[in-house]
């Protein structure tokens, strides 16, 4: 696409170039050589008058009156004048112009013959002049055009060739694609219908995988029950019969539970990815429980504050570790009490969740790179932070410094919509009775 567009706006701009740069030549050149003759015709009449004038006063005519129809003008052309006055007197001036000239003869009221004689070669360097002069702009101008439409191909393509990837990635289920405005209007209509419809599809998925994880165990557990009771009927009975009918029931039995979890295990690999929607407050209680005795050692607190109803999609593993090198980070480099605090972001259900501390803050030659590898202040290795944003990353988050003193690190998540929580597809509490005819709610 970028050639083509290379292509298209190169052929536009050389056929405007063509289309106006010769005709405007031409007329150009064609317009000063006029000039120059309507010039010649205005000095033979000014010079024609002036030696009217000065015969019906019965004066003679002085060289300078000649001389000064020859160069008026620094900008104009030399000339070669010769006046023939009625007494037959013959006034020159000027250089002789040989080869080709622009003559113009002029009878004057009282008799004289005035000739004016310009060289046609100064006129027509005059009118090349202004032909280069039109070329040199054409070039410029095809020059701007190709810049332009280098800059502009790849200010679409580009674009389009990162929503092609994230396309991609979507497609492939592996994670989900982080959109950046192009600045192109129509590009980011289509990267934001597709932002949306990565969304609606994680949490299809993740609706879909707790909706079978949920739908195996309820149905492992009546099964179970089910092989129990299987069990004390073979146990109670003495006849040979009624227990090889219950062994057979229990092969059976547990013949149906190994394809319920080879269903399961065959929709987990077909479905691809390893996003999911994850409780927030699950994941931050767990690292709460594993940094409180640390932080309380260490004579410093730890403070949560995450609703209970704000869900993530992410990969379980991977948040885990970026809270917890994130409070580890605070741990080593801040002070005062680290809080962890989560809120929604913007109007798209992201979720931020927010590491922060009272200390000094992060140095500002550091800022800038505190999540390249290898960059720290001494206390650790570098490549901490380096693996958390990566981590968030590859869940289609980002990890961000959002402040530099107090120190504030910032983990932005797409949230799941409501209409996809998999509590709405398979609500808590409903059981599959052991014959399949009808349901009951538990309390």
């Amino acid at each position: 696409m970028r050639r083509r567009m290379l292509q298209a706006t190169v052929a536009a701009v050389a056929v405007a170039v063509i289309l106006l740069g010769f005709p405007l030549a031409f007329y150009g050149a064609r317009f000063v050589l006029q000039g120059e003759v309507d010039d010649v015709t205005s000095r033979v009449e000014r010079l024609s008058r002036s030696i009217d004038a000065r015969l019906a006063a019965g004066d003679e005519i002085p060289d300078y009156v000649i001389t000064d129809a020859v160069q008026p003008r620094a900008s104009d052309p030399p000339a070669q004048v010769y006046v023939t006055l009625p007494d037959g007197t013959v006034l020159t001036a000027g250089e002789e112009i040989t080869g080709r000239g622009i003559e113009q003869p002029l009878h004057s009221d009282s008799g004289a013959l005035v000739t004016l004689t310009v060289s046609y070669w100064d006129a027509y360097l005059q009118a090349a002049r202004v032909v280069l002069l039109v070329v040199a702009a054409a070039i410029v101008a095809f020059a701007a055009g190709i810049g332009m439409a280098v800059w502009q191909a790849n200010r679409i393509s580009a674009p389009l060739v990162y929503l092609a990837a994230s396309a991609e990635q979507l497609g492939s289920g592996q994670v989900r694609p982080r959109l950046e405005p192009s600045g192109v209007e129509e590009i980011d209509l289509v990267a934001a219908e597709l932002a949306r419809s990565s969304d609606r599809l994680a949490g299809r998925l993740a609706a879909e995988r707790q909706f079978a994880a949920d739908a195996s165990h309820q149905l492992r557990t009546p099964l179970t029950a089910l092989s129990m009771r299987l069990e004390e009927i073979s146990l109670a009975s003495d006849d040979p019969a009624v227990q090889e009918e219950a062994r057979i029931s229990l092969e059976q039995v547990e013949r149906l539970v190994g394809v319920v979890d080879d269903l399961l295990a065959s929709s987990r690999r077909a479905q691809g990815g390893t996003t999911e929607a994850v409780s927030l407050l699950d994941v931050v209680h767990q690292q709460e429980e594993e940094w409180v005795p640390t932080f309380a050692k260490a004579g410093r607190e730890l403070v949560v504050d995450v609703p209970a109803e704000y869900q993530v999609l992410a990969t379980p593993g991977a948040l885990a570790q970026v809270l917890a090198t994130l409070i580890e980070n605070s741990l080593k480099h801040g002070g005062g009490t680290t809080t962890v605090r989560a809120r929604p972001s913007g109007t798209s259900g992201a979720i931020v969740t927010e590491v922060s501390d009272e200390g000094a803050g992060v140095p500002d030659d550091l800022a800038p790179r505190i999540f390249e590898r290898e960059v720290t202040s001494g206390a650790g290795t570098g490549l901490g932070l380096a693996l958390a944003r990566d981590l968030a990353a590859s869940d289609g988050g980002r990890l961000e410094l959002a402040q530099r003193r107090p120190a504030v690190f910032a983990l932005f998540l797409a949230g799941v919509p409501r209409r996809l929580d998999p509590r709405v597809v398979l609500p808590t509490g409903v059981a599959v009775s052991a014959h399949g005819r009808r349901r009951r709610r538990r309390g």
